[in-house]
């Protein structure tokens, strides 16, 4: 193992004989490490220093809850705070990223993420303990401002006339009039949904999990498969996911994310 802060014994210990490989993919403000071992199954660690706002803790905390639903996802195997940064082993989910498949068959893709986020959808929604409704997000992107969070040069990619504040601003006094509750995955682009063969889609990269607007979901997924698929895979999308859309509610959640 190389490039790793100082990890508890425990964790080194566990690790030991592993080789690893950075994901270089990713958006997340964490490390991602794929861990792989002649002998033993792979495992992803996952790094962030400690600071204000913070992802792996929420991550942990809402995979062990997904898997214990029976839907597919990374096992949580160890999770360490040290006083310097917070520390997430867990489960290499097998296969391949939906954005992959898209590259190959456009239409399995989007067949596929509609099935993964109705199947997500239909659990029930008193059973999440995660709140992600507009009050909370809301908090959320606050709170991600004050701590300096946002990336700004990914904000100001298509916004170069308003702040951060600003926008906050705007999405508070015009906020959907009523949200349409289910369990969101809360980042539903193609990347962060796994297939392998026939089986389901597995989830990854849940840190933002919780009860929320559904559009929360489709609004992310829709703007993945316009951008890397082509506009004309929406329509199949969202007939196999089985609603359509309020387009008020998808351009709010994508204004939304802009601060995550």
């Amino acid at each position: 193992m190389t490039d790793l802060p100082e990890l508890p014994d425990d964790l080194a210990s566990l690790l030991e004989g592993y080789d690893s490989v950075p994901d270089r993919n990713g958006r997340s403000s964490a490390t991602v490490l794929f861990l792989e071992s002649l002998e033993r199954p792979p495992l992803v660690l996952k790094i962030e220093p400690r600071a204000e706002v913070e992802e792996l803790p929420d991550e942990a905390e809402r995979l062990a809850w997904l898997g214990g639903q029976g839907l597919p996802c990374p096992e949580v195997r160890v999770f360490r705070r040290t006083p310097t940064h917070n520390l997430l082993l867990m489960t290499r989910v097998p296969g391949e990223d939906l954005s992959a498949t898209g590259e190959r068959d456009p239409r399995a893709c989007v067949l596929r993420l509609a099935d993964a986020l109705r199947r997500l959808h239909a659990l029930p929604v008193a059973d999440c303990p995660f709140d992600y409704r507009l009050p909370r997000r809301l908090e959320a992107a606050a709170a991600r401002i004050a701590a300096d969070a946002v990336d700004l040069e990914d904000f100001y990619e298509d916004r170069t006339d308003e702040t951060p504040a600003q926008l906050l601003e705007r999405l508070r006094r015009a906020p959907p009039t009523e949200e349409d509750l289910v369990v969101t995955h809360g980042d539903a682009c193609t990347p962060n949904f796994v297939v392998e063969g026939e089986r389901p889609a597995a989830y990854i990269d849940c840190g933002r999990l919780g009860v929320a607007d559904r559009h929360q979901d489709l609004a992310l997924a829709a703007r993945t498969i316009e951008s890397d698929l082509g506009p004309q895979w929406l329509a199949p999308f969202y007939a196999r996911y089985g609603a359509q859309p309020d387009p008020a509610r998808i351009e709010f959640y994508r204004l939304m994310d802009e601060f995550f």
